[in-house]
């Protein structure tokens, strides 16, 4: 599981999206949310909308692997597809925030996290400006939000500055390559290697 958080703006949508164009291995998990959809944003592809009552029963129903309120909606994880994506083999990328980070630490071994940091809070301010798909209150919202979800970048595995965004992409997949190549997480090894202790 390779987790991508930040302060909203940051920029850790747009490098899973680039993220899933050049590693065919690695599936989305889709996350639901209650809050309202973007005019850019596909249902069923950046989010399952959902509303509050679905998102109650699914808490209750455990169908969630984590789940967190951030700026006032309720986001989660569906347990179910990120668990066939893993039993098969596969990478499952998640784009969450930190509270859902510590959910999914506790819940399974098995994560690599990356925080991803602006390059200065002026950048921040003028991508969030930029992006021009919320509401001023709500970018607003999120921008006085940033100074508590900085606090959390020495939870995570590794920092990265998004300063240039394919620099950054690299940045990650460098992570990724490395740590699939980890003894523990490469199946068939030990077979392999007794292929050299018991030639000759």
């Amino acid at each position: 599981m390779l987790v991508l958080s930040s302060p909203s703006g940051a920029g850790k949508t747009s490098i899973a999206r680039r993220l899933l164009e050049l590693e065919p291995e690695l599936s989305l998990s889709v996350s639901v949310t209650t809050r309202p959809k973007r005019p850019s944003e596909v249902d069923g592809a950046d989010y399952h909308f959902i509303d509050r009552a679905a998102y109650r029963a699914m808490i209750e129903a455990g169908e969630l692997l984590e789940h967190a309120e951030v700026y006032g909606h309720g986001y989660g994880t569906p347990r179910a597809p990120v668990e066939q994506e893993l039993a098969a083999g596969r990478d499952v990328l998640f784009d969450i925030d930190w509270q859902g980070t510590q959910q999914l630490r506790e819940a399974r071994a098995d994560m690599v996290s990356v925080f991803i940091l602006p390059p200065s809070m002026a950048e921040l301010e003028r991508r969030l400006w930029r992006r021009a798909e919320d509401a001023e209150t709500v970018v607003h919202k999120r921008l006085a939000q940033v100074a508590a979800d900085v606090t959390h970048f020495a939870e995570y595995d590794y920092v990265l500055i998004n300063s240039e965004f394919e620099e950054s992409v690299a940045r990650v997949r460098q992570i990724l390559a490395a740590e699939r190549l980890k003894t523990h997480r490469q199946s068939g090894l030990s077979e392999f290697v007794n292929q050299f202790r018991t030639s000759g």
